[in-house]
């Protein structure tokens, strides 16, 4: 027959196992939703690179988003459900990654000086990852409220105003260089953390993972200066009729009885 003490220790190892599990646990959300937040901005990079195509191509593409193409009609507040779902995950995500940043100058210099003399290719990855993720704290937060708060404010004039004309530009070029290395080597360590891709050869097969990630970084960060420099060229054309909301081709009048589409002004003439 066990003893009262052999009982409450029994309780005592069941209850630090449990709690051993905790880490890893945490350690698997943080992956979750890294992906999630890495494809996510895949997509939107996509997305918002439309304007690439034409105007109407990102007309049609905010459009979608806001619902008019299934309901009849657009309702900027489904863009808004979407951006406070990915903005609770973003909090969760930089949440978890706060675990492992040094909690203390000591820490930090403890770390530096440890990458220093291992001159580790993933380290000194790390150490970029943890950087940017601190930056895309703040700098991402600005962008995620302004969507939030203002999902009316997004097409091909009301970005490109937002851009050129409401300074945005500065911030956005900072989001878009913190957010692709950061989500890269993001993508990259989970690939190896996880074991994804390995092959009979692990470490061949990590050195074909940087080709691949360093190519999907300078694509999108390719992809992402020209898109940012085509809002550029739309605000400062469209400088003088700042607020003015972008009517598609042969539509003159509003289309959107949501009020998501104010009233064109009067175009000059060869512009639409």
């Amino acid at each position: 027959m066990l003893s009262t003490l052999d009982v409450i220790e029994g309780v005592g190892v069941r209850e630090k196992v449990r709690k051993s599990r905790l880490p890893a646990r945490l350690d698997l959300l943080q992956s979750a939703t890294g992906l999630f937040l890495a494809l996510f901005m895949w997509a939107h990079m996509a997305f918002v690179a439309s304007i690439l195509i034409g105007k109407d191509a990102m007309y049609t593409v905010t459009k979608f988003f806001e619902g008019k193409y299934l309901f009849g009609q657009s309702y900027p507040w489904l863009v808004s459900i979407v951006v406070a779902g990915v903005l609770t995950i973003f909090i969760v995500h930089a949440a978890l990654g706060m675990r492992k940043m040094p909690s203390s100058y000591r820490q930090y210099r403890a770390f530096r000086a440890h990458m220093r003399m291992m001159r580790h290719d993933d380290t000194s990855l790390w150490f970029v990852q943890a950087y940017t993720g601190f930056a895309m704290f703040f700098l991402g937060s600005v962008h995620l409220y302004i969507m939030l708060s203002g999902p009316d404010k997004i097409g091909p004039y009301a970005s490109a105003d937002r851009v050129f004309s409401g300074w945005m530009w500065p911030l956005y070029l900072l989001l878009l260089l913190a957010v692709e290395f950061h989500g890269g080597i993001g993508l990259y360590r989970l690939a190896v953390k996880w074991g994804w891709f390995e092959g009979k050869d692990p470490a061949r097969s990590r050195a074909r993972l940087k080709h691949v990630k360093w190519g999907i970084t300078g694509f999108l960060l390719a992809l992402g200066l020209l898109t940012l420099a085509a809002y550029l060229k739309i605000g400062y054309e469209h400088r003088h009729r700042v607020g003015e909301r972008y009517p598609p081709a042969g539509i003159t009048a509003p289309a959107d009885p949501a009020g998501s589409a104010a009233p064109a002004a009067p175009a000059a003439p060869g512009i639409r």
